[in-house]
């Protein structure tokens, strides 16, 4: 007899053209994946990891830069092998024949992934020569890549990576059985370590990410088919997303570095699992009142497309905010990540409607829902979690808000002991790499800036008195004038003039990436403008402090601008302007909170003594854009359930209803953060901690406590200036479109 009944309700929830019309919207994001799969492993070969590259054409240190290019046919980028026995003794006369043997091999070595030999990238008329330190227990080798040709793509690699390698062997191969030990660093080094960082992205971050989001799937789906489902939709948008990207930063419309593509993969993920969520919820929820399966997908999709995307929407904008950023990693990662939402977002919305359509009820197997109308909000009242949480809320709505912005605000106060001022390349790497160990080698042995000496351009007639002021600066151990130092075999010659102007390069006392060396290039900037308005101070020191400079100039640029975006975008949705403004706010004194412990966090607990200085950027803008789309997720139900029920009894409602979803979505976004973790780098184990420890924070208790309870107390009025009846209207899509309403009466003595 069920079966009979049911045959009706089958036909009329999948016709068959539209049936057809899924089948070839699943086949087309298919093809779509089977493309954009095979880019995405490409990805790796366009990133841009250098911070000089990152920086404005007008910075100082850039303009340097382009002038000393004058001065050579080529730009070098130069690998720093630094040497000393492994005994920590003097070096010998055997060892000094070990390293000529090891510099004589040098050019002649072969890249094996690329073709030819590490002599065909470095710069030509360069020697190659053992530098001994003045204590006598080190050496250092400098191998002058050519900076341009060493960094472009060859496949998925760059003969910079690959020529970090061989003389990686090569010092196995020679200098350790004589007794040595050696490492590479140096510009080069350090960036062929952070390739081998992120040559992690294509297969480890995404596997564990998208391991522990079907670990949470299955958990709260309990079926094999949804999980999966969801997984391939956030895939799909990610192949989608890194086609586009792809095809950006190889035309260099965007700059991709291995931090945006790291994010990118994890934002995706994230996003479209979310939207996921909400949209099989209401799914699930829909299949309790109506047989059909087609009209209760009907009514599910077109009750989450306006707040997923608006959510999608916010935090698009957000990011291309980003765009103002004068660091071209900051303003290239805001295409990158909005780019990938909206690969999120039209797989969300287009493949995976497309498959619960195919499947139907059967999706859900084994707990397919039944036709029992039994409701989220039944449980309003209820002893359940959510009911118990939209009790308190009800009758206690002033103590639970002010209590807990009181904690929020506490919490905030330790957001000054944030540690984001720079990192050394000790605080870069979790562990130590050949760069690290090269860096700490070089300053035992060598002034701490002989890696990366600062690079001065005067005018030609200025150039002995800007050489004396430099040489005077209490914070540098050398200086001299032209390419390359004198040397008893090459005394000091003239230095070569191009355009009237002349190099200096100056050793500094404090490594090239220390406090030291930053305070040094602001006074030398100073002390030479005296001299010439045209002298400019460049080299690694000079380029992160401009880099500082830049992040905090982004800073209070971008922020003001995404709580405006965000301002309007709520504003349009909830047709409001207290609502929005009490939702910023309360995101706002979150990522406070945030900021506040995760600050007691890599201090006391992690033991970070260092931060890079776009991680406020970056977790403000994630946090508020992300963390916002569960207030959004709530209060767009909030409304469509105050219209035909009362603010307070909707607030109520739209409390329970979402409770279990958007929890579950905080949850698998903060775990798809957290996979960020796996690669060894300082910055993205703390991003990973601020967005997971924030998504937490903002799904528990911003949206579950300060937000429904704030708006309750307020009542009617939060919706300002506009003012909602509930006085039995269409109420949109669903049971209530069907005369599900509650007593007009009873909803005005609520409220």
């Amino acid at each position: 007899m069920t079966d009979t009944s049911e045959r009706p309700a089958r036909a009329a929830r999948r016709p068959r053209p539209v049936l057809v019309g899924a089948v070839v919207v699943v086949l087309l994001w298919l093809v779509v994946g089977a493309v954009g799969g095979q880019v995405q492993g490409q990805l790796s070969g366009v990133q841009e990891n250098d911070n000089a590259s990152f920086l404005p054409k007008d910075s100082e240190s850039t303009r340097v830069s382009e002038v000393v290019a004058r001065f050579s046919d080529s730009t070098e980028l130069p690998y720093l092998v630094v040497v000393e026995r492994a005994d920590g003794g003097q070096l010998t006369a055997e060892d000094n024949a070990a390293l000529q043997e090891f510099v004589a091999d040098v050019p002649g070595l072969e890249l094996p992934e690329i073709g030819g030999t590490l002599g065909d990238y470095l710069v030509g008329g360069t020697p190659i020569v053992p530098v001994p330190s003045q204590d006598g227990e080190a050496a250092l080798v400098a191998v002058p890549l050519d900076g341009e040709r060493g960094s472009e793509a060859e496949g998925e690699t760059t003969p910079l990576a690959v020529g970090a390698e061989v003389l990686r062997e090569e010092v196995a191969d020679v200098l350790e059985p004589a007794g040595l030990q050696a490492s590479v660093g140096g510009p080069g080094g350090l960036i062929a370590d952070f390739s081998e960082a992120f040559a992690g992205i294509d297969g480890l971050l995404l596997l564990v990410a998208l391991s522990v989001v079907l670990v949470i799937l299955l958990v709260v789906y309990r079926s094999p088919v949804l999980p999966v489902a969801v997984l391939l939709s956030a895939v799909l948008g990610l192949s989608a997303a890194s086609l586009v990207v792809y095809q950006l930063a190889t035309a260099d419309v965007i700059t991709l570095s291995g931090q945006s593509q790291g994010i990118l993969f994890i934002l995706v993920v994230g996003a479209a699992t979310d939207y996921a969520l909400l949209l099989v919820s209401r799914f699930r929820e829909e299949l309790h009142d109506e047989p059909s399966s087609w009209v209760a997908l009907k009514r599910a999709w077109r009750g989450t497309v306006e707040p997923v995307t608006a959510s999608a929407a916010t935090v698009i904008l957000g990011l291309l905010c980003l765009l103002l950023a004068q660091l071209q990693s900051t303003s290239g990662l805001g295409p990158v990540g909005a780019l990938g939402i909206a690969g999120a977002l039209l797989a969300s919305l287009t493949f995976l409607p497309a498959v619960l359509l195919i499947f139907g009820r059967a999706a859900f197997w084994p707990f397919a829902p039944k036709i029992d109308h039994v409701h989220a909000e039944d449980a309003v009242g209820s002893r359940t979690l959510w009911g118990r949480v939209a009790g308190l809320v009800e009758r206690r709505p002033r103590r639970v808000w002010a209590g807990t912005l009181l904690v929020l605000l506490g919490a905030a106060a330790f957001v000054p002991q944030f540690e984001a001022g720079g990192a050394t390349i000790e605080e870069t790497f979790l562990s130590d790499t050949d760069a690290v160990v090269a860096q700490r080698v070089l300053a035992e042995h060598f002034p701490g800036g002989s890696a990366t000496p600062l690079q001065v351009v005067v005018p030609e007639d200025e150039a002995q008195v800007a050489l004396q002021t430099v040489t005077d600066d209490e914070g540098i151990e050398s200086a001299f004038l032209g390419v390359q130092p004198p040397t008893p075999d090459a005394p000091a010659q003239p230095p070569p003039v191009v355009d009237g102007m002349v190099l200096l390069q100056a050793t500094t006392t404090d490594a090239s990436d220390s406090q030291g060396a930053e305070d040094t290039v602001e006074r030398l900037r100073a002390e030479l403008d005296d001299v010439s308005t045209d002298a400019l101070v460049g080299g690694q020191a000079a380029t992160n402090l401009d880099v500082l400079d830049a992040s905090t100039r982004d800073l209070t640029v971008i922020v003001p601008t995404v709580l405006a975006v965000i301002f309007v975008v709520l504003a349009l949705l909830l047709r409001s302007l207290l609502a929005p403004f009490l939702l910023v706010v309360a995101n706002v004194v979150s990522f406070g909170a945030t900021i506040g412990v995760s600050a007691l966090v890599f201090e006391h607990v992690l033991g970070f003594t260092g931060g890079d200085p776009a991680i406020p950027l970056y977790g403000f803008v994630f946090l508020v854009a992300l963390g916002i789309d569960y207030s959004i997720f709530l209060m767009t139900r909030v409304r469509e359930e105050s219209i035909v029920r009362g603010t307070r009894p909707g607030i109520l409602v739209g409390l329970a209803v979402t409770g279990g979803v958007i929890t579950s979505a905080g949850i698998v976004l903060a775990a798809t953060f957290s996979a960020l973790s796996v690669l060894p780098l300082v910055f993205l184990v703390q991003i990973a901690f601020i967005v997971a420890f924030g998504v937490l924070l903002d799904t528990f208790v911003v949206r579950s406590l300060v937000v429904p309870a704030m708006s309750y107390d307020i009542g009617p009025r939060v919706w300002w200036p506009a003012r909602l009846v509930a006085d039995g209207g269409d109420s949109g899509p669903g049971r209530h479109a069907a005369g599900a309403h509650p007593d007009p009466a009873a909803v005005d003595r609520t409220d």
